[in-house]
């Protein structure tokens, strides 16, 4: 069907959770992202619902209840769809906020009688036109809240945002069946949080802490799910440039969509193309097994609109790192889950399956591309699996000094000024070093090649962001081998992350929950990290901001 989107402008937004906000400090006419002032809202006002959710949530939950997979389902990819470069559709958020009027009754009755005072988020009925929306949504937003404590404020958004990225991948293990209670209910625990206004720092700090562990179950059981359907990765060559012929451009995370897309094609003449963060899909053995899932097409999320201009097949988008669409390629653009843009055609789910006759249908139509390019390759699929598989030859090297240090450079991409950094940390970096790379910030630095050392390559493609799981399945299981038996902030391994949106957010709170110092992070710090809450986490976990590749090489190498 056809998404149509009916806007009313407001003059009115603030949101800082992305990198990119502008000028560092928050959009407040219309987001970097592309979203206008008016889905700003809509999805102010929807966070609000599901912190009333959860509020009715967290007391059934301790009074004994069992929560409905319905509404479990609900607030994880509630909370995913206003993650940044996701939804952009007005007309879907007001469904959405209306649903939680419903959701939020059915949690009410699982709650029973409620002793106590019962929060504004709770209580509140969601009206049905957007202009009546528009004007609730003014009591939602991140600076509703006058009086509240800059660092509270600190602390509950960096929570809040965490678990934006805690939603986004308990979401894609939902798709492959996997689900885990502890991760739901934390859910409910949090945003029962957010609607306390008396919670502490010290309460605060511990929230973030703990959805850092909640994550890795998370991503230890997305991992789970992702192997159990598909297999371990496995090295594999993968083709970078373009082959004649019909082609589906996939984009996004999502693997069982991108399974679903090669079964459908299978023998209609359609190659496809894995785009951004679906690069890693290349090397399940389930999914590579398709002849036509030809190779990778362009680079990180942020060059769609050049990259797509004219592009002569389809396009899927199947999670975030949507950008607005051009003029050029509107007409052949689909949404796919919780992704949606308005005037495109939105491919449902029904039944637990998709069918993607439409895009197939566009992908034949538009014919492709006319020539083959000169062949040129790249090497993805070192998971923990694979990479520990060389553990013996990478304990040896160290041991005997061919290889000095491990560096994790990885995390998202982005368009604002500063990412080169991470180009000229790998391209400085000694011989005696490896790199590990995951997430779309490896496409700075991906194709170019980085040889051996000690006859492994010297640059290690761990996967997608959720992948982080893999870096620090391999990081732990190196320091307790017998040939160290340290601590992970023991080991030669120094971690130089980027960051763009809330995923990132997760993923760090996961990795300081687990203990790790010394992360490097940019390529700048967030806005809505408070200077005292950024000086807690400098005293406690030592993160530093990048400053340039050589000072930093030389620091960490001594």
């Amino acid at each position: 069907m056809k998404i149509t989107n009916k806007t009313i402008i407001t003059n009115e937004m603030f949101c800082y959770q992305c990198e990119q906000t502008a000028g560092g400090k928050g959009c407040v006419k219309v987001g970097v992202c592309g979203k206008d002032a008016t889905v700003a809202a809509l999805q102010d006002l929807f966070l609000y619902q599901l912190k009333g959710i959860g509020f009715y949530g967290q007391i059934a939950i301790n009074n004994g209840a069992t929560i409905d997979d319905n509404i479990d389902r609900f607030t994880v990819d509630g909370m995913f769809s206003t993650l940044t470069n996701v939804s952009f559709d007005s007309e879907k958020f007001m469904e959405l906020i209306k649903e939680g009027n419903n959701i939020k009754a059915q949690v009410k009755a699982l709650a029973g009688d409620i002793k106590g005072a019962v929060s504004e988020e709770a209580l509140y009925v969601a009206p049905e036109t957007l202009e009546e929306m528009l004007v609730d949504a003014k009591k939602a937003g991140v600076m509703a809240d006058t009086e509240l404590n800059e660092d509270i404020r600190s602390l509950k958004e960096l929570a809040i945002y965490g678990l934006k990225g805690v939603a986004a991948y308990a979401h894609h293990a939902y798709a492959l069946g996997e689900k885990d209670e502890a991760v739901n209910k934390f859910f409910y625990k949090l945003l029962s949080s957010a609607t306390d206004k008396s919670l502490t720092q010290a309460e605060w700090i511990d929230l973030n802490m703990e959805l850092g562990r909640v994550n890795f179950k998370n991503m230890e059981m997305l991992d789970r799910a992702n192997t159990g359907a598909y297999g371990n990765p496995e090295p594999t060559k993968v083709l970078v440039t373009n082959k004649k012929g019909p082609f589906i451009v996939i984009s996004g995370h999502d693997l069982k969509d991108l399974k679903e897309l090669l079964e459908q094609t299978e023998g209609k003449g359609v190659n496809i193309y894995t785009h951004g963060e679906m690069l890693p899909g290349n090397a399940y053995p389930g999914l590579k097994k398709y002849s036509h899932l030809i190779g990778n097409f362009g680079g990180a999320w942020q060059d769609q609109q050049k990259e797509f201009n004219n592009l002569p097949g389809a396009v899927l988008m199947t999670t975030n790192c949507i950008q607005k669409p051009r003029d050029s390629y509107m007409d052949r653009m689909f949404t796919s889950g919780v992704v949606y843009w308005p005037n495109t055609v939105h491919i449902e789910e029904v039944n637990g399956e998709k069918d993607f006759s439409k895009v197939i249908e566009k992908a034949l139509e538009l014919g492709g591309f006319t020539q083959n390019e000169e062949e040129k390759f790249i090497t993805v699929g070192f998971g923990h699996n694979a990479t520990l598989s060389y553990a013996n030859e990478i304990i040896g090297a160290v041991k005997s000094g061919a290889i000095r240090h491990f560096f994790l450079i990885g995390g998202c991409d982005g368009a604002k000024t500063g990412r080169n950094y991470y180009t000229e940390f790998a391209t400085t970096l000694p011989k005696d070093t490896v790199i590990l790379t995951l997430a779309c910030g490896k496409y700075r630095f991906n194709k170019l090649d980085f040889g051996t050392v000690a006859g492994l390559p010297r640059l290690l493609d761990v996967g997608q962001c959720n992948d982080a799981y893999s870096a620090i399945k391999i990081a732990l299981a190196l320091a307790l081998a017998d040939a160290f038996k340290c601590t992970v902030n023991e080991l030669p391994l120094s971690m130089i992350l980027s960051w763009y949106e809330q995923k990132a957010v997760c993923i760090l709170l996961t990795l300081l929950a687990l203990g790790i110092k010394g992360i490097r992070l940019g390529p700048t710090l967030p806005a809505f990290i408070s200077p005292n809450v950024m000086q807690v986490l400098v005293d406690n976990f030592d993160i530093k901001p990048i400053t340039n590749a050589e000072n930093d090489i030389k620091e960490i190498l001594g």
